[in-house]
């Protein structure tokens, strides 16, 4: 489907979604967004939901400032993936034991490891620059700069909530490594502090939700959070390399007798601020749950833990501000999921993955999201897809 323009009280909302389908809460928060006065342009994706702050599943476009609280406080979330060497017949039956081992080798939920990960000693990790993003901690906001022995034992580490390690079989039987995940406590800190400081500022007092606040150019509050902000997106793009290299590493030694191979590995963000160029103009563009699909961008599109997600590749549509979808979306909450589904139901609906299904992740239950198809489907003018994947392991914290 091509787009639908919604007017909005400063620029026009262009939906790749049915206005009718959106909720009530959701439609309010981008008309609120439509009012700042910094605003030249928004488009909102299949997968929209209400957020905190602002939409997921929206693409804010502004010109000469940021909002702290439409980025999230989930800085630099992403997602990665890796085609191997392996096919669906190198998979033994049984596959609990390389749950197992993924287990062990990445930390999950609130955990880190022992001790800091080297990335110098990891399988083909990328380690240009390394040095250099961690003395750039040196300029972090000075109230979070007590958390680095943290930050760093947690480099490389899935967290939980919807964040996950699966291993995939496309449709032509290759395996697929992907993960999801991002910057950790340190992003989340980081946020939580730039909300804050935002939302003191006097040019923000008059705005229809707090929550919008905004930094403005040539200010030394922005400054400070492009700073950070910029920082904690590092964070996340590493600490994604550093769970794949141990996701290979794994593989590798498990299924020694193949000699694993891997293709370059596909990154993105999802929850994250880029400077781009659109109709003459230099913007500063916010996705928070969308993904950049500039032309022959490649990206990934997850479903939920039961069911499909896909590679894709952009087409650069200049309207969405070279956007998509980050993901199925969600249709209910957390709390409303856990109320509707039980933990037969979660065991029904990952029929053939081998995942945990007890009651600490009905909330994630593949119920609690939007049909990934449909959610493809409605983009057809943003992406076209590469590979549609299938999870047989997913590891959630």
């Amino acid at each position: 489907m091509s787009y639908v323009e919604v007017p909005g009280a400063k620029v026009p909302i262009r939906m790749w979604a049915d206005p009718a389908s959106v909720e009530g809460g959701a439609m309010q928060q981008l008309q609120n967004v439509a009012t700042l006065p910094w605003i030249k342009g928004l488009a909102v994706m299949p997968d929209v939901h209400y957020g905190k702050g602002a939409t997921v599943g929206s693409v804010i476009a502004m010109q000469g400032a940021v909002c702290p609280a439409a980025v999230g406080v989930d800085i630099g979330c992403g997602m990665s993936a890796v085609k191997t060497s392996l096919t669906a017949n190198d998979l033994p039956g049984d596959l609990s034991r390389l749950r197992s081992k993924i287990e062990q080798a990445i930390p999950v939920g609130r955990g880190l490891h022992r001790e800091a990960v080297d990335p110098k000693r990891l399988y083909q990790f990328p380690t240009a620059g390394w040095d250099d993003f961690w003395s750039r901690f040196d300029g972090v906001a000075d109230a979070v700069k007590f958390r680095r022995e943290r930050a760093v034992t947690q480099m490389g580490t899935l967290g939980q909530g919807n964040h996950f390690v699966e291993l995939c079989v496309d449709a032509s039987g290759s395996v697929w490594l992907m993960l999801h995940s991002g910057s950790r406590n340190i992003g989340k800190e980081l946020a939580e502090y730039h909300i804050g400081q935002a939302q003191k500022l006097p040019h923000n007092q008059g705005l229809v939700d707090r929550d919008l606040a905004v930094f403005v150019a040539d200010t030394p509050q922005m400054a400070a959070y492009r700073h950070d902000l910029f920082w904690a997106q590092e964070y996340a793009k590493y600490n994604r390399a550093i769970m794949m290299a141990l996701f290979q590493e794994v593989v590798r030694r498990e299924f020694r007798k193949a000699r694993v191979t891997f293709d370059p590995v596909i990154s993105c963000h999802h929850n994250y601020v880029a400077e781009e160029r659109y109709e003459g103009m230099d913007l500063l563009v916010t996705r928070k749950g969308a993904i950049r699909a500039g032309s022959g961008e490649f990206g990934i599109i997850p479903g939920s833990m039961g069911t499909g997600s896909y590679i894709v590749k952009g087409l650069g549509n200049a309207a969405s501000f070279n956007s998509a979808s980050h993901g199925a979306g969600r249709k209910m909450s957390r709390s409303a999921a856990k109320r509707r589904f039980s933990t037969r139901d979660l065991e029904e609906q990952t029929r053939g993955v081998e995942c945990r299904k007890d009651s600490g992740v009905v909330d994630e239950i593949p119920g609690a999201y939007k049909p990934i198809e449909k959610v493809i489907d409605q983009q057809r003018d943003l992406v076209e897809v590469v590979a549609k994947l299938k999870q047989v392991i997913c590891v959630k914290g």
